[in-house]
């Protein structure tokens, strides 16, 4: 286990999650943490990375920067979907096993499985059949990223840990409108539109001049908030939403995810998973004053053939249950007191229908999700609102 004065590196560290577990962190007494920003630190730019290391040397290093988006961002900029999240992974996992980095926790994503995998998807189903078409380059860079973490360990006896969590939200949510996921876009949609009813064109400018939409912000003309909103399907008491509403998704608190995440850096090693209780004294490869002596090679695999095949290392992380996205949009709208209409535009994709997934894997590690879905829309509205009125 991690001693309370181990370095640990957040990347990502003011994102949805990575905020939240470098919190979780602080609050079990490791404040021994580094984090970087994007203009501090760029994560695609491999000399920068190592330079990072060179100079820090973490302990410990837990990999939540990714390049993110919901399924209108994954179908406009597919190249830079696989190319930045391919980048980021290479040089973090890469430096991360040249430093001789102890412990790395890698997040990844459930849009890893099969569109047409069964229900609830087990770790097993992974590259079983095709991936959903709308978020492909997205789960193909972070099949890769778990895939590193599984071979690095198989190869180099390294102790990296990949998670996949289920649909997210929680505090540092991203609500802007062109790229964000579903609940954050749909509690701002909605919001909105019962604005726009109610006519507090304050509060509107507030939320325009905190989120800019295409350029248009709250000192903006009040038509041209209008017809970009109407854009985005937000209207006088009416939402447009994409799909037909049916498709089945799970939803994860982030701090919950921040917890299950800390748990299994603290408490879980790659062992534990695979069931090799002595794993964890082979090391294949040593690091040698920042580098890795490659001509280590003595007893590289050890006992691992004869085990056969080892894969599927990594861990759901979820809460097991589901709704569709008609029922959250219902529940949306009752948390934030909108009584409007809500549609759902058919000619827009829906993406996967369903993506439920198993955590018993997760179970049997220890840990389960503590804060539901009605709790979380209610956190997270509350989160929201109470922004507006800080900026």
């Amino acid at each position: 286990m991690l001693s309370k004065d181990s370095k640990i590196y957040v990347a990502g560290h003011r994102g949805l999650v990575g905020s939240a577990i470098w919190n979780n962190l602080r609050a079990r007494g490791y404040d021994n943490l580094i984090g970087r920003t994007h203009s501090e630190l760029d994560l695609t730019d491999q000399q920068a990375v190592r330079d990072f290391f060179d100079r820090e040397r973490p302990d410990a290093v837990v990999l939540a920067a990714a390049f993110v988006g919901g399924i209108m961002a994954n179908s406009l900029y597919r190249a830079d979907f696989i190319m930045q999240n391919m980048l980021i992974q290479c040089n973090v996992i890469g430096e991360a096993y040249r430093h001789g980095v102890k412990k790395l926790l890698f997040l990844g994503s459930t849009c890893i499985y099969p569109k047409n995998a069964p229900q609830p998807m087990t770790e097993d189903c992974l590259l079983t059949s095709p991936l959903e078409y709308t978020n492909e380059e997205y789960a193909i860079a972070k099949i890769a990223g778990l895939k590193m973490c599984e071979s690095y360990n198989l190869q180099y006896g390294t102790n990296y840990i990949a998670v996949m969590p289920t649909n997210l939200y929680g505090p540092n949510d991203n609500f802007h409108l062109e790229n964000s996921h579903v609940m954050p876009a749909m509690i701002r949609k909605i919001y909105l539109a019962k604005l726009i009813h109610d006519g507090d064109w304050t509060t509107i400018r507030r939320d325009m001049d905190q989120r800019p939409v295409e350029g248009i912000d709250g000192q903006s003309d009040r038509n041209d908030i209008l017809n970009v909103l109407a854009h985005y399907g937000i209207s006088d008491n009416r939402v447009s939403l994409w799909g037909t509403g049916t498709p089945l998704r799970e939803f994860l608190w982030s701090e919950d995810m921040a917890d299950a995440s800390v748990h299994i850096l603290l408490n879980v090693d790659f062992s534990d998973i695979i069931g090799i209780e002595r794993y964890s004294s082979v090391h294949y490869g040593a690091a040698v004053d920042g580098a890795v002596d490659r001509d280590h090679t003595a007893g590289r695999g050890g006992a691992l053939p004869q085990l056969g095949e080892i894969r599927n290392c990594h861990i759901n992380v979820g809460t097991g249950r589901e709704l569709t996205i008609r029922q959250l949009a219902k529940l949306v709208a009752q948390t934030v007191g909108f009584e409007g209409d809500i549609v759902f535009d058919t000619t827009k994709p829906d993406g996967t229908m369903r993506k439920l997934i198993n955590v018993d894997k997760l179970h049997r590690l220890g840990w389960t999700h503590k804060v539901e879905i009605e709790e979380g829309v209610r956190r997270l509205f509350e989160w929201y609102r109470e922004g507006l009125f800080t900026f």
